[in-house]
């Protein structure tokens, strides 16, 4: 229980930095660096150390991240054709990864775009795990309430305040706070569907019995 809940914690690191960054504490560069990228390390430590002793923790931690970034590509149905039709103020993971790579003055590049929209599904793998962990997931009405939740938290996030378009995007038009709780009811639909469906877990089930296996043939080498 205790390590699940440092799971939780680690986790929620990532969707945490960006909001944080919008209200001054750090650059989001900086936050990358210091605790984004840690919290990273730290759940790729406990996963490998759970594989043997606690197999069903690190289900939670591969099974959601997987399930949270394919849902993560639900969200950008919604999403992107918002940005391109103006009912976003802007391109956010572009914006993103200006900010991790600290480049502000210079703009955005390729390798910027990577960062954000790794930064971008990194949050839905965070996100997913964080359902998985708390629900044990195979609920698709529990998982959309919770991609709704996840999506509100947005709008009243430091996030839109420093986009310049208010709370649930009042100051820019209905259809910002539509698309953004549409992106999020999608991005919970596609989760609990996937981590309701047997053939994801047998899937995910024999990944981790690969994984183990190799881990056991990985520390049976170092013995030697």
């Amino acid at each position: 229980m205790f390590t699940r809940a440092i799971v939780i914690l680690l986790a929620a690191v990532g969707p945490l930095v960006f909001p944080l960054a919008q209200l001054g504490y750090a650059s989001l560069h900086d936050l990358a660096l210091a605790a984004l990228l840690p919290s990273i390390a730290g759940l790729l430590v406990i996963w490998s150390a759970s594989l043997r002793r606690h197999p069903d923790l690190a289900v939670v931690i591969s099974r959601g991240v997987v399930a949270g970034a394919i849902a993560t590509l639900a969200l950008e149905v919604f999403r992107y054709p918002g940005f391109r039709l103006g009912f976003m103020p802007g391109n956010l993971p572009q914006l993103m990864g200006v900010m991790i790579l600290d480049r502000f003055a210079l703009g955005p590049s390729t390798w910027s775009n990577v960062a954000g929209f790794a930064y971008h599904f990194w949050n839905g793998a965070a996100f997913g795990m964080i359902f998985l962990a708390v629900t044990g997931g195979r609920s698709i009405v529990l998982a959309t309430a919770y991609g709704l939740a996840v999506g509100v938290g947005f709008l009243v996030s430091p996030v839109v305040e420093s986009l310049g378009v208010g709370l649930f995007g009042r100051d820019f038009g209905w259809q910002f706070a539509a698309t953004v709780l549409s992106a999020h009811a999608a991005f919970g639909a596609t989760l609990g569907w996937l981590l309701g469906r047997s053939s994801f877990h047998d899937r995910a089930g024999h990944t981790m019995a690969q994984a183990r296996s190799a881990h056991s043939a990985v520390c049976n080498y170092c013995r030697q």
